[in-house]
């Protein structure tokens, strides 16, 4: 089951989920970025998960949201699915905050395996762009890049960096990379 499960990490602004979102309309299967859809629920609600106000409590909301779609992932049961980001993620992101990592969270990120390989995204300035959810500075971003590569590393994953190109490109790359054959919705 793990091996249908591909993860895209990286940097936030090196055009993960652009890519995530050609994948889906090829017809493969997706989970939505914990992290961006924590901020989105938490402002919506007046909510104190942010990262800016209480990181651990923000990393615990985004361990709550992977393990999710996580489950939801395997009870499809149907073809490969693409992660905008995994559990290792949260470890990564802690050790990035200078945070704790809590045992259960170590644990999760053991447990909870993807394909053995991950896809890095590498800092691409000339794209990355703020907004309302992705704060972070350009120094941010890298930073985030490197501990997701160490991360993800440690646990084993054999690391794929994305090449900096236009999303058609990359998204046939994935394909070439993992073998796949293209799909049609």
């Amino acid at each position: 089951m793990s091996e249908r499960f591909v993860v895209l990490t990286g940097g936030p602004g090196s055009g993960k989920s652009t890519l995530i979102e050609r994948l889906v309309a090829a017809g493969f299967g997706r989970s939505e970025e914990a992290g961006r859809g924590v901020i989105r629920d938490q402002v919506a609600i007046g909510g104190p998960a942010l990262p800016w106000n209480d990181p651990a409590l923000f990393a615990e909301l985004m361990l709550g949201w992977e393990l999710r779609s996580y489950r939801l992932a395997a009870g499809d049961g149907v073809g490969p699915v693409f992660f905008d980001r995994g559990v290792p993620d949260i470890v990564g992101y802690l050790r990035l905050e200078r945070r704790p990592v809590p045992a259960h969270v170590e644990e999760a990120a053991r447990a909870f395996r993807y394909h053995h390989r991950v896809f890095v995204a590498p800092p691409w300035p000339e794209i990355y762009e703020r907004d309302e959810e992705r704060r972070q500075s350009q120094e941010v971003a890298e930073r985030t890049y490197e501990s997701m590569v160490e991360t993800y590393g440690e646990y084993g994953y054999d690391l794929v960096t994305l090449p900096r190109c236009p999303v058609e490109e990359r998204f046939r790359f994935v394909l070439d990379t993992l073998g796949l054959p293209e799909r049609r919705p």
